[in-house]
């Protein structure tokens, strides 16, 4: 190289990382190397990131995951930060247990009116009239909708003041 004339305009001192044409810029190489690392670091962690709350509520097996997870995917697509905060607190946060103290209650109803536990526990018929108005077109529809019977009425105690239920007119 020292052979090679230097142009006119250069100088007589050039930094190492000037190379002669044809050859291979290692700088450049060095330089792209790192850049593509630090895009794929960038990217993970930005992911890891994104992905912190769901992990959160996972661990701690938290009622309110599912929930966390979707909040996740939001913000990761639409970029709107609230849902990844809002995401973040739930995974933070410990729900109150309501489903405990309301069986407790429904057990101790049922014990009052006399009934073994559990024994109170029936599902209404989907299409059941409130009223009792159109109970049979309700009935047919269902029968209609999945193949099934008509399903029987639900007995209901009767009332202990002996009022009798009254009718509202109807216009």
């Amino acid at each position: 190289m020292a052979d090679v004339p230097l142009h006119p305009k250069a100088v007589e001192h050039l930094p190492m990382f000037v190379t002669a044409p044809g050859d291979t810029d290692v700088l450049m190489v060095v330089m792209a190397w790192i850049l593509a690392i630090c895009v794929v670091a960038f990217g993970v962690f930005f992911f890891r990131l994104h992905s912190l709350p769901e992990h959160i509520a996972h661990k701690s097996h938290k009622v309110q995951m599912e929930i966390v997870s979707v909040l996740c995917l939001i913000s990761l697509f639409t970029h709107m930060h609230i849902f990844w905060i809002i995401g973040l607190v739930l995974a933070m946060i410990e729900m109150p247990d309501f489903g405990t103290p309301l069986k407790r209650i429904a057990g101790s109803a049922e014990k009052l009116a006399g009934l073994k536990p559990g024994e109170g526990d029936f599902e209404i018929p989907r299409y059941a009239a409130v009223d009792g108005h159109g109970a049979t077109e309700a009935s047919e529809a269902h029968a209609a909708d999945t193949g099934a019977r008509p399903a029987e009425a639900i007995p209901l105690p009767p009332r202990a003041d002996g009022a009798k239920h009254r009718e509202r007119a109807h216009a």
